[in-house]
């Protein structure tokens, strides 16, 4: 299918985490490339999701809107390298969705993050 609208996604896919290690100063390339590493439900790793989905405005993101026009990884770009705090602002954004992830994960347990059993696990029960 042809479209005239670059890839959006519904929240900021962790797939463009690698693509955002550049554009600021060292502590922040370096959390960048340490959330990069870990497995897509690591506590980290949705900590760093969920501070870009705040701080890209995701929830506010719209087929036809301007953000959704240019897509995520554009739009998630723009949003890092303009970011008019410092780095370490950056970093107590993440930590505060750190916190919030785990306590999240205390309360409810990691329910739907579990990998599914293979057909062959199934079969056999």
């Amino acid at each position: 299918m042809i479209t005239v609208y670059p890839r959006a996604e519904i929240l900021f896919p962790s797939s463009l985490i690698p693509k955002l290690g550049q554009l600021r100063e060292r502590k922040w390339q370096q959390l960048v490339q340490r959330v990069a590493e870990l497995p897509e439900v690591h506590p980290e790793r949705l900590a760093f999701i969920l501070m870009m989905i705040r701080l890209d405005g995701c929830l506010k993101c719209y087929n036809g809107s301007f953000k959704f026009m240019r897509g995520c990884e554009l739009c998630a770009r723009q949003t890092v390298m303009q970011f008019k705090e410092s780095d370490a602002h950056l970093l107590r954004m993440y930590r505060r969705s750190l916190n919030d992830v785990r306590k999240h994960l205390q309360k409810n347990g990691y329910v739907g993050l579990a990998d599914p059993p293979s057909v062959a696990d199934m079969l056999e029960s």
